[in-house]
């Protein structure tokens, strides 16, 4: 009982020795490792996440407690046999039952989640067409349109100046991704969330997704997928802003202004402040060359 104890208050130590040598808050400590988000669907996987860790720590706990009690107690003492329990109905029924439950409870779980956070509302707030080309990005505002040409809004990254795609924060955006050309993948990372977007007719493939951004910000934009030579240039960013300064920024591009002049004239830096354009010509030679 004594060595028990001792055993148990090590562990403890140990534990808190963990969460502070690491810098760690509580907060941070429970996320284990998963990144915070900054959208409503980032939060309900996150919180997934944790539970999951949580339901797998117990479990462990609760092994490795059985076996460490089956070797201090259960040690040879001598030369008799012990007790067996091999063929032991009831106990294996048990030990079916329990591992089905838990796998039961986390596909429930995971299955709410994933369908929550692919769920698709039928009117949403913002629909932006995401389409991915080599080796860049260009967004438009399907139901936002400039006054001269009536054509939707447009973005278009390009090798001197990133694509900045400016959403509102609170609001319901769908993302309608398309690619002329091969797999790219939309991704930004504070979303927790990538989707491949994919050329040609995608068979029942849906390359649409929706998000509800919480946190003002300027967000880094990467393809996720191997798409050729420039694929690591594939940046953009996202800058999330408020309501009321997004139809602001709106209205300026609708009247004509550049991306850069609207966001300059809401108060916003014209250009990424997260990522810089790559200098895709490669026909340039140095001064020492």
């Amino acid at each position: 009982m004594r060595r028990t104890g001792r055993v148990g208050r090590v562990g403890v130590v140990i534990g808190l020795l963990m969460a502070v040598l690491t810098g760690c808050s509580f907060t941070e400590v429970l996320y284990f490792g998963w990144p915070e988000g900054v959208t409503e669907q980032a939060t309900q996987m996150r919180l997934l996440w944790t539970g999951s860790t949580l339901a797998a720590l117990a479990v462990g706990v609760l092994v490795w407690g059985l076996i460490f009690w089956a070797c201090i107690f259960h040690r040879r003492k001598n030369r008799e046999l012990p007790k067996q329990t091999a063929y032991n109905l009831p106990l294996e029924i048990t030990y079916t039952i329990i591992p089905f439950l838990i796998v039961a409870v986390l596909f429930f779980y995971t299955v709410v989640v994933q369908t929550d956070v692919q769920r698709q509302a039928a009117d949403p707030d913002l629909v932006v067409e995401v389409t991915g080309f080599q080796w860049n990005w260009e967004f438009r505002y399907l139901e936002e349109t400039v006054e001269e040409t009536d054509q939707p809004i447009s973005i278009l990254g390009d090798s001197t100046e990133s694509a900045v795609l400016v959403l509102p924060v609170g609001r319901t955006v769908q993302f309608e991704l398309v690619s002329n050309d091969v797999i790219h993948s939309f991704w930004v990372p504070e979303f927790l969330f990538k989707r491949d977007v994919i050329p040609g007719d995608n068979f029942g493939y849906d390359n649409d997704f929706e998000v509800t951004i919480e946190e003002e910000g300027a967000y880094v934009g990467r393809c996720a997928e191997l798409c050729g030579i420039y694929h690591s240039a594939m940046n953009f960013e996202v800058r999330a802003v408020g309501a009321e300064v997004f139809d602001d920024y709106i209205a300026a591009r609708a009247s004509g202004m550049s991306n850069a002049e609207a966001l300059e004239s809401v108060g916003e830096p014209g250009l990424a402040q997260t990522t810089t354009p790559f200098d895709t010509n490669r026909t340039r030679r140095s001064a020492s060359d």
